[in-house]
């Protein structure tokens, strides 16, 4: 062995360049390999935020820390310099002798619905969420979706397009040159030939995405709960006249033939959330105390035709026909820390997928401070969540997100909000956030395979004993159910603010109304053609709502809403 390595000293003590150029290939290679693996393990964590850090804890931890999400590559090389992570409690039936958390399936499904329909083509897809329509002509002078369109010369792809156009409630959804994605109500061209929307999609070469001045068309299936939209502006009623008209809605005009477009047109130019028709006048503004939008009228009240659109309703002196603009009203949009660290730790406290993001939203732009959590996500960071970065005892965030259900957990808060919602649709959000990211959605693949039998199996149970643990340990226990704080926001979010030991700006209030969406709320799409729930499957969570309605009950608090209750088979 001595006499190979010594030949090979001597002939690189001869040729010193050789030596060099040598060790710089070493070094070359192994930086490929390096690199390659980052890539690698990058692309694994999917589209949507990744895959959960809490992973190879099995499922007991991963549940209890489900919002808690990678951050890529670089996040996992400095994982070891952030704050440490305290330990997570799943739910007590998931513990096996000695205490260790169960050790459930090491394998991470997250997925998307590109990744999952990889090799098909959405043309042939009919699966509840869109139906291929058709190639449309369209040109730049007169489109054929005449909605909001944006482009992306990277990422484009149809089920992002359709996500998009779906979530402002429109109809149709297009594509055009591989990136472009067009919305509309109807459309306003003739067909083109099949072979004319050949383009492949940017974001996903199995597709096609139209052509050079070709549409490839889908008609979106919507849920009801979209909202109606006219162009880019959100339609929100017919009101009656407010009593003062000019201290309500500042701005007003005269407008010819007149039309929504015009109004909409005018109020964005000056920069106001409210484009009110009242006949041939056009009035702008906010929300206000004095023109709350909280008494909607009957629509036939607002049965008017616009002078310059037939087929639409401009409202008359006394019934007004209100949109919302995309001009953003700022008045709630500024957030801070708390001033001096409260010495009071208040838990927002949910079972994943019961909207806690959604309620932290309001919470900071009800309050105006930022909320913290027991966790850290650094999607949500970036998405402005601030307080995530804050330890959870710091006391500079207004209240703390937290999954956790243990006794010692719980009892480490002097008072908590409990967020509850409907079994049936949380453990749903929760598997769409599992396997398709905050906003995303699980693929039919995962609804239809072993994954979602298993979820609800190890999941129900933990939604109840998650209430029934904050109702017994938990002081100053203050509930809010999902369905309610949806339908009676301003009431509801006041009753939090209140809670919280603030006071109470209705103003605020009336802005956070406008935008209580934020950029956490999934699109319209109906993503399931039929009940994911076996019968044994409601049998066993009926019975989980009954206790915690109990359990509700007990306290002197109200029982869960009807729609929870089961329903006579």
């Amino acid at each position: 062995m001595a006499r190979p390595l010594l030949k090979i000293q001597r002939y690189f003590r001869r040729k010193p360049v050789r030596f060099f150029s040598f060790i710089l290939l070493y070094l070359t290679a192994g930086s490929l390999v390096f690199l390659h693996s980052g890539f690698v393990g990058d692309s694994s964590t999917g589209e949507n935020g990744g895959r959960d850090p809490m992973v190879a804890s099995g499922i007991g931890n991963r549940v209890a820390s489900s919002d808690s999400r990678g951050v890529g590559m670089m996040g996992r090389v400095l994982k070891d310099t952030r704050r440490p992570t305290p330990r997570r409690y799943g739910p007590p039936w998931m513990k096996g002798a000695g205490g260790k958390d169960w050790e459930g399936r090491g394998v991470d499904y997250t997925s998307s619905w590109n990744r999952a329909l990889k090799g098909r083509n959405a043309k042939d897809l009919d699966d509840g969420r869109a139906k291929y329509i058709g190639c449309y002509i369209d040109n730049t002078a007169k489109r054929a979706l005449r909605g909001v369109s944006f482009f992306d010369y990277k990422k484009m792809t149809v089920f992002r397009c359709q996500d998009n156009c779906a979530e402002r409630g429109y109809l149709y959804s297009g594509l055009e040159f591989g990136a472009e994605c067009y919305c509309g109500h109807k459309i306003q061209a003739p067909n083109a030939s099949e072979s004319e929307c050949i383009m492949q999609c940017k974001g996903d070469k199995g597709n096609l995405c139209g052509g050079a001045n070709r549409l490839s068309i889908y008609r979106l299936e919507l849920s009801q709960e979209s909202a109606r939209h006219y162009g880019s502006a959100i339609f929100k009623g017919c009101f009656h006249r407010p009593d003062n008209v000019t201290l309500a809605l500042p701005i007003s005009a005269v407008i010819q033939n007149m039309s929504v477009e015009k109004c909409v047109d005018m109020c964005t130019e000056k920069e106001l959330s409210l484009a009110v028709l009242a006949g041939d006048r056009c009035l702008c503004g906010f929300p206000t105390p004095h023109f709350s939008l909280h008494e909607m009228e009957d629509e036939d009240l607002c049965l008017h035709r616009c002078h310059g659109e037939e087929f639409e309703s401009c409202g008359n002196d006394e019934y007004f026909v209100v949109y919302q603009t995309q001009v953003q009203d700022n008045r709630c949009m500024d957030r801070r820390f708390l001033p001096t660290r409260s010495k009071q730790l208040i838990a927002l406290a949910s079972f994943p997928g019961a909207g806690n993001t959604w309620a932290r939203h309001l919470i900071e732009l009800a309050t105006g401070f930022y909320t913290g959590s027991y966790y850290f996500d650094g999607s949500l960071y970036n998405k402005g969540f601030k307080g995530e970065r804050d330890h959870w005892r710091s006391g500079r965030t207004i209240c703390i997100k937290t999954h956790e259900s243990g006794k010692k957990e719980i009892e480490a808060f002097d008072a908590s909000i409990v967020m509850i919602r409907n079994p049936y649709k949380a453990l749903m959000a929760e598997f769409n956030r599992k396997y398709g990211g905050h906003i995303g959605f699980a693929s039919q693949a995962h609804w239809r395979g072993k994954e979602w039998p298993e979820f609800v199996k190890n999941y129900a149970p933990w939604w109840a004993s998650h209430t029934l643990d904050w109702l017994r340990y938990g002081r100053n226990v203050h509930v809010v159910h999902f369905e309610e704080l949806k339908r009676e926001l301003f009431s509801k979010l006041k009753d939090m603010v209140l809670f919280l030991d603030l006071e109470v700006a209705e103003d605020r209030l009336l802005c956070v109304e406008g935008q209580k969406d934020g950029k956490f709320k999934r699109s319209g799409l109906r993503k399931l053609d039929y009940d994911p729930y076996t019968p044994e499957m409601r049998t066993s969570i009926d019975e989980l709502v009954m206790t915690v309605d109990a359990s509700l009950k007990k306290r002197n608090m109200a029982g869960v809403p009807k729609e929870y209750r089961p329903t006579p088979r």
